[in-house]
């Protein structure tokens, strides 16, 4: 196992040790894939990182298409599959969708209907079901807020999994459309962006007011997280999901040692991108602290 020090070292595409990850099978283990659509499921890989460090991932942001938040549940899913399919093919046995739109509009189809067909032995999961197990050792009133995008407000996701587990809870959802950009032109810590963080808690607040727990329902949202603390009264708590998606992925590594077994561990990162890889590592860097070189990826 490489050092801690060395964890947020790049792997070095052209030497041999990275060709084996990519055949099909993941020769000498497999690699944990992280998707998302963007660069927000850097800060899911972030804090998994921090609870896994010895095991290897790759990331694959389909940025060439995002955002995905706001396309249909039909071309959600395809864009996921085809994602997902891809990491495969790059040796991962586990993938984690670090992306709530993914995980709202092709999770469940993937689960049920892809990988019987594509294999049964791999596994696919998101990031909604550990965020919202929460939520009933956490809010003391059964309100809660959520703060999204539109793609996964309309998808009422949050919502309808709450329900299976806490019936008696009750969900107000505000969708907050410029977020996203404003974190992704690196204007989040702006004086520009206190407007737009403060209409949408205002909003959500509005609409519910006896709400005390907040879920950042989106994976750009933590770089937010001292601007809506700022704004939010005292006593709200608020729920950010990189922790709990690392902390659901330890779990269930140790209960199916089945899949762990295949993880590889040798402390590495891969980032590839359906974008420019210029555009990605200088975006990224707005996530992850360090120099992160990519890979350009076509998708079929």
């Amino acid at each position: 196992m490489k050092s801690k020090a060395n964890i947020f070292e790049e792997t070095n595409f052209n030497s041999p040790q990275f060709i084996p990850i990519l055949k099909s099978g993941g020769v000498g283990g497999s690699p944990i894939g992280i998707f998302d659509s963007g660069y927000g499921g850097l800060t899911i890989l972030n804090e998994i990182q921090k609870q896994l460090p010895e095991y290897d991932y790759i990331y694959l942001g389909d940025n060439a298409r995002t955002p995905y938040g706001t396309r249909s549940f039909e071309v959600v899913y395809k864009y996921t599959l085809e994602c997902v399919t891809k990491l495969f093919d790059m040796g991962c046995r586990l993938v984690i969708l670090a992306c709530n739109t993914a995980s709202a509009k092709a999770l469940r189809t993937i689960q049920q209907n892809d990988l019987p067909l594509i294999d049964p032995n791999r596994r696919v999961l998101g990031v909604i079901r550990p965020t919202v197990e929460v939520i009933g050792s956490i809010t003391k009133s059964g309100h809660v807020g959520l703060l999204a995008t539109v793609g996964t407000v309309q998808s009422e996701s949050y919502p309808l999994e709450v329900k299976k587990l806490f019936p008696d809870i009750q969900i107000t959802s505000e969708a907050c459309p410029m977020w996203v950009p404003l974190i992704e032109n690196n204007e989040h810590t702006s004086h520009g962006a206190d407007y737009f963080v403060l209409k949408h808690i205002n909003q959500l607040l509005s609409a519910d007011s006896e709400i005390d727990t907040i879920i950042l329902g989106c994976t750009h949202y933590p770089l937010l997280l001292p601007k809506i603390i700022q704004f939010l009264p005292v006593g709200i708590q608020v729920i950010s999901q990189g922790e709990l998606v690392a902390a659901s992925l330890t779990d269930y590594l140790q209960r199916h040692a089945e899949i762990a077994a295949h993880c590889s561990k040798n402390a590495t990162i891969q980032y590839f991108t359906t974008e420019s890889v210029e555009k990605f590592s200088a975006s990224a860097s707005i996530f992850r602290n360090g120099n992160i070189k990519a890979v350009h990826l076509e998708l079929e």
